[in-house]
């Protein structure tokens, strides 16, 4: 990560900070909290796909089991939805360690097939149990948040806009970390050239299986925060089309940067809303997003950030004064 990339995170934290002060309408609100959670879910994304390479299709299971663990904790079980929402990341970096064994010596397409069948193994799992799950119609009316006697859902989306940001920004935060460590720079060359890297004693079973429980924490943990927040869970979380608008999300932001997709996240979530209120573009949004995926993958195979970067730099030495004795 670059100094342009840091002032500009930087930048973009302060005023999203400001943002309710002065957006009272909850419906813009609402699509920010959704941005944010589908952010979070982005970046998680991006530890195991950008940083170690390991094709991961089944990474919005982990997902949709922080939604369900949070659904049936909170109202089934009625536990406390603040311990449901953070009980999701640990079911999921219990799955995903559970996934990982076996995916942790496959290679290619194998890695595919094996997480993507997870996914609708899971869905599956959720279709069947509906004594806990509510089978097809889901669970309703879930606990909303609260603290003492102040109740989230009083306050136009307020204060649910600021703990969506805090966990996206804790997220990126600790990926960053993770992704500047020695773990990090292990994954980069488990991702680059993986008989090099065991060949330096790098374990790259070892290494697969700890992103992946690593990617799967936050993702769980915004999982029980969207199903608390919905007051909903739905075996739609499994869905395939909520997948591929991340993995867009994930591929246009740029892989391996962590911030890449998230700036992404709020683009596209702001852009594919705008383009439901333009009659015909309720299914072509998904086309759209597709053909810029593409353009992006094809003009900057960095990513969006990687453009943004490019033009920081050359915005900031355009503005540099000429040295003396220079024409």
């Amino acid at each position: 990560m670059t100094r342009n990339h840091l002032i500009s995170a930087l930048a973009a934290l302060i005023v999203l900070l400001l943002i309710p002060f002065v957006v009272e309408d909850s419906y813009t609100r609402h699509v920010f909290i959704i941005a944010f959670i589908y952010a979070t879910v982005a970046v998680s994304w991006d530890l195991s796909l950008g940083f170690a390479g390991l094709f991961n299709f089944g990474h919005l299971a982990f997902f949709g089991i922080g939604v369900y663990t949070a659904a049936i904790l909170s109202s089934t079980l009625e536990l406390s939805p603040w311990i449901a929402i953070l009980a999701g990341g640990v079911t999921s970096a219990v799955a995903a360690l559970l996934i990982a064994l076996p995916v942790a010596r496959l290679k290619g397409i194998y890695v595919v097939l094996v997480t993507f069948a997870f996914g609708q193994l899971c869905m599956q799992v959720v279709l069947s149990q509906s004594q806990w799950t509510g089978g097809a119609a889901g669970m309703v009316r879930l606990p909303y948040l609260t603290i003492g006697e102040y109740s989230f859902i009083r306050d136009f989306k307020f204060a649910y806009y600021y703990v969506a940001l805090f966990i996206l920004t804790a997220a990126i935060v600790t990926l960053l970390l993770i992704a500047r460590s020695p773990f990090g720079k292990s994954l980069r060359a488990v991702r680059d050239n993986p008989d090099y890297a065991a060949a330096r004693g790098i374990s790259v079973a070892r290494q697969r299986v700890m992103v992946l429980v690593a990617s799967s924490v936050f993702t769980g943990i915004v999982g029980g925060f969207y199903g608390i927040y919905l007051r909903v869970a739905s075996p739609e979380v499994f869905g395939f089309g909520v997948g591929t608008l991340v993995l867009s999300m994930v591929l246009i932001g740029g892989t391996g940067t962590i911030l890449g997709p998230a700036f992404a996240a709020l683009a596209l979530t702001f852009a594919t809303e705008a383009m439901v209120g333009f009659r015909g573009m309720e299914e072509a949004r998904f086309i759209i997003v597709a053909a810029a995926m593409i353009i992006v993958l094809r003009m900057a195979p960095g990513g969006a950030i990687d453009v943004i970067g490019r033009l920081g730099l050359a915005a900031s030495s355009a503005t540099k004064p000429l040295e003396k004795g220079k024409t």
